[in-house]
């Protein structure tokens, strides 16, 4: 299967990132409703030095570096960091399966960036080499 090789070695780098993107644009939004409000119904924080505030504003400059590329494995480091917070002290406590104390979706953020912070952002980001132009 050298075929197959050649193919995963060429399309992994962009596979990554289009993970990274994908992840920003859903991780966005939660940044959105704790500091806007926007979108749904949840208030925005009453304090941006709350817990909540700091939350919001992790998620939102996170997902936007993120998104962009930008500083991709430290941000993801501090992000995969908030999630295991977020997890372990919102969902753990209601018991031990996460599909039943609905902490699936910090757990997986928490494993997606923790992966993102070892492997990089991909091909299509602020962070990836420029290949330098040959002058004649």
């Amino acid at each position: 299967m050298p075929a197959w090789g050649a193919f995963c070695s060429t399309w992994s780098p962009r596979a990554l990132a289009v993970l990274r993107i994908a992840t920003a644009l859903l991780f966005l939004p939660h940044g959105t409703q704790k500091l806007f409000g926007f979108p749904g119904t949840q208030s925005a924080a009453s304090s941006l030095f709350s817990l909540m505030g700091v939350a919001g504003m992790l998620e939102f400059l996170g997902g936007v570096m993120i998104l962009l590329g930008l500083f991709t494995r430290p941000v993801a480091f501090l992000l995969s960091g908030e999630m295991a917070v977020a997890y372990f002290t919102a969902h753990a406590p209601r018991g031990f399966w996460p599909i039943l104390t609905r902490g699936e979706l910090p757990a997986l953020y928490c494993f997606v960036f923790l992966y993102l912070a070892v492997a990089g952002g991909g091909q299509w980001g602020s962070d990836h080499p420029r290949p330098e132009k040959k002058s004649r």
